[in-house]
């Protein structure tokens, strides 16, 4: 039995001190959201138990989902590769890029520079997305989704390269004794998020999914669990899993700080997978919040 854990969109803060230049285009109207409230509702020490909670159960590897930043500040990046870091060697972590990682066109190389060994392929190289990592009987595909957008614009795209890639990977992958775990910020689905907010090529991802199938996919942004489906090859439903914001305190129960437990194994038949979710009560315990309907 392998133990899969998974969590998404800390928000790190607080967020250094921008300098006024910095502040230009969408940085400035990001930076008054943190400053209005945003600030307020990712606590970092919730954070902190919630991750010692997480390792308890002593997972086996850990995905992280993005947005480990908030309006793309260089500085930001090194608090971004810390988290990681302690979260785990890159060996024991996987992590896929955000919208607010990717926030401003200059952010990319950041994420590059600082969070690359933990995107990488079995070489040990980073060499873009889709990459695949072979770990115990699964194999992890992360995408990225992450794409600058304009103020206001939460959306993501892989984009066609990506997706032409990921067909002919998952289609591999099919033929392998593996379950294949995709990660993936935005929802992959087309109603996965709101109107500015969604993946933009839902609809061809998903053609793709119904052709080469998976066994399970992650996600965040939308700070909240939640499952739906897929159809793969045959109309197989394929679990689409989203988990809610690691560091949140407010809302709903689905909506304050947890993650997910996926226990996963090989049988005659093909992967199995349960699931279960952890998280934040209004008593500011961590406790077991139930299976999850894979």
């Amino acid at each position: 039995m392998f133990r899969l854990a998974h969590l998404s969109d800390p928000h790190l803060g607080p967020i250094p001190k921008p300098r006024l230049r910095e502040l230009a285009g969408k940085r400035m109207t990001g930076y008054m959201n943190w400053r209005r409230g945003r600030d307020r509702i990712h606590d970092m020490g919730v954070m902190e138990r919630l991750i010692a909670d997480m390792k308890s159960f002593e997972p086996d590897h850990i995905a992280c989902t993005g947005d480990l930043i908030n309006i793309g500040l260089h500085g930001e990046f090194q608090v971004a590769r810390e988290f990681l870091e302690d979260l785990g060697a890159p060996d024991k972590v996987s992590f896929v890029p955000g919208n607010h990682d990717a926030y401003v066109r200059t952010t990319l190389r950041d994420i590059e520079r600082f969070l690359s060994p933990w995107m990488t392929s079995d070489n040990g190289k980073f060499e873009g997305f889709p990459y695949v990592r072979l770990v115990g009987p699964i194999a992890i595909v992360g995408l990225s989704s992450a794409v600058p957008t304009g103020p206001f614009v939460a959306s993501g795209t892989l984009g066609r390269e990506q997706r032409e890639k990921v067909a002919n990977v998952l289609a591999f992958l099919a033929q392998q004794p593996l379950a294949r775990v995709v990660l993936i910020h935005h929802p992959p689905h087309r109603s996965g998020s709101l109107t500015g907010r969604g993946l933009t090529d839902a609809s061809a991802l998903e053609e793709i999914l119904g052709q080469t199938g998976a066994d399970l996919i992650l996600h965040g942004h939308n700070h909240v669990t939640s499952v739906n489906r897929i159809a793969g090859p045959g109309g197989k439903p394929i679990p689409v899993v989203g988990v809610p914001s690691c560091s949140a305190i407010r809302g709903a129960l689905t909506h304050r700080a947890g993650y997910h437990l996926f226990d996963i194994d090989l049988t005659e038949s093909g992967p199995t997978i349960t699931g279960r979710t952890r998280g934040l009560t209004s008593a500011g315990e961590i406790v077991d919040l139930g299976e999850l309907p894979l």
